[in-house]
């Protein structure tokens, strides 16, 4: 008789947060629609820093078809050049229009690097924190997150570009220090979606290596979000301004979609939308 070894059954996946799991259930990424209310942002500053054009920005989003919207009240534009501002003025900016955003009934996104913004945001009816410096800019917000039990997008970043450094490998090691800052605070990483920072302390090869190179980021087994939106790679690629990008937005996208990515983030929802859709559709038929 041949001794057999019985098996523990395999340990089941843990639950992503129910807004996640809202997010990625569709047969294609997710959109993320962006909303600056900024004077300063890279591609439309000043634009929507009213709050009744945040408010109309914010419905023309949803008609297009955005699944979440991302509000940023600080630039953190890539590349240089963006102002700092503080906890108070980011505030100033989101208080007269973030209720009336939330009330249009789509989940919200708050871009904050700041826990004092995060959690005022929490507290009126954002869902999700989007931090650009993954957890390690401000150790509050891991705690922050930890004890609202929010989900979070850690972002890869750096504060210069380095052309000599193996970009994936410091992606991939950026992301472990966060992900063990966000294991010490109590995130559960069902809570976590990892960005690789298209354009953010990278040359504009590096960014075209990240997104090429996306799929190795599966292994840490978390939702990818990719935002290569009218990026300054492109035009390094094919001369345009911000506004003139969205052909290069698109193929960047695609390409992210193909490598994992489960929520991109663009400032042109409408055509991102369609775009993603035709291409699962014919994907479908293989």
């Amino acid at each position: 008789m041949i001794a057999t070894t019985s098996r523990p059954p395999a340990a089941a996946a843990p639950a992503l947060h129910p807004v996640l799991r809202t997010l990625l259930a569709g047969p294609y990424p997710a959109v993320m629609g962006v909303l600056n209310i900024t004077p300063d942002s890279f591609s439309d500053g000043g634009k929507f820093l009213a709050p009744e054009r945040a408010l109309e920005q914010a419905k023309r989003l949803i008609a297009d078809g955005a699944d979440i919207i991302d509000i940023g009240a600080e630039s953190t534009r890539p590349y240089g050049g963006a102002q700092p501002v503080s906890a108070e003025m980011e505030l100033r900016r989101l208080q007269p229009v973030l209720s009336d955003i939330v009330s249009l009934g789509v989940p919200i996104s708050i871009d904050s690097m700041k826990p004092d913004v995060v959690a005022w945001a929490l507290d009126n009816g954002a869902v999700i924190a989007n931090d650009v410096w993954g957890l390690q800019r401000d150790s509050g917000m891991a705690e922050l997150l930890a004890a609202r039990n929010a989900p979070v997008i850690v972002m890869h970043n750096r504060d210069r570009a380095d052309p000599a450094i193996d970009i994936m490998r410091d992606i991939a090691a950026f992301f472990a220090r966060s992900l063990d800052i966000a294991a010490r605070a109590g995130i559960a990483s069902e809570n976590i979606v990892l960005d690789p920072g298209i354009g953010f302390g990278k040359t504009h090869e590096q960014s075209m290596i990240a997104l090429a190179r996306l799929s190795e980021l599966g292994s840490f087994g978390l939702p990818l979000l990719v935002g290569a939106s009218r990026k300054l790679f492109i035009a390094s690629i094919s001369a345009a301004e911000p506004h003139q990008r969205l052909g290069g937005s698109i193929a960047a996208h695609l390409i992210a979609a193909q490598g994992g990515a489960r929520i991109i983030r663009t400032h042109d929802v409408a055509e991102t939308v369609q775009a993603l859709r035709v291409a699962a559709a014919i994907g479908a038929k293989r």
